[in-house]
């Protein structure tokens, strides 16, 4: 893509309220990720006292959203938790991180729904359980993704004119993800 074929980079959306309200949302969603982060403790991740993310992992099994994915998590996940743990610590850190920072955010509320996907069928019939709490946190992901959320007093805004001038690859995928 030559940088006269470039689409125009307009900001989403205009109105100061609205960008202020994107980026708290954007914001609030990246702490509830750090917080949760919390509670997924190295090495074992609960295992030795059934807590923590053994815990709710578990929960997949002895309440089952979606049999197939029960099957996976008691033949794959459990057995190898800390393998597992690890990757979500990651992943829920980088999704606090870089949601907080504005930084990708196209591309971390993907990520986003997902992890909410794995969280909602290891918890949706455990007992005590909110349900509309991981609806709506898909909703404020999608909201994120649609609104392109970092745009709004995130880096994505910052950096967004310089890499629609640019002709790297690295400046194309940024757009693309910002």
């Amino acid at each position: 893509m030559s940088r006269a074929s470039a689409a125009p980079v307009v900001p989403l959306p205009v109105a100061r309220a609205n960008r202020i309200m994107i980026a708290v949302l954007r914001c609030g969603v990246a702490l509830m990720w750090i917080q949760n982060v919390a509670w997924k403790v190295p090495l074992d991740f609960g295992r030795a006292q059934e807590n923590g993310l053994y815990f709710w992992a578990s929960q997949a099994v002895a309440h089952p959203v979606l049999p197939p994915y029960s099957a996976f998590v008691k033949a794959v996940v459990l057995p190898n938790l800390e393998v597992f743990g690890w990757f979500t610590l990651l992943v829920e850190g980088g999704l606090g991180a870089f949601l907080l920072i504005g930084l990708a955010t196209r591309f971390w509320a993907l990520v986003g729904i997902g992890q909410t996907v794995a969280i909602t069928l290891s918890v949706l019939f455990a007992p005590h359980e909110w349900q509309w709490s991981y609806y709506l946190m898909a909703l404020a992901h999608l909201a994120i993704f649609a609104t392109a959320a970092g745009r709004s007093y995130g880096v994505d805004g910052v950096l967004r004119q310089r890499w629609a001038q640019s002709s790297g690859r690295v400046a194309r995928l940024m757009m693309r993800v910002s």
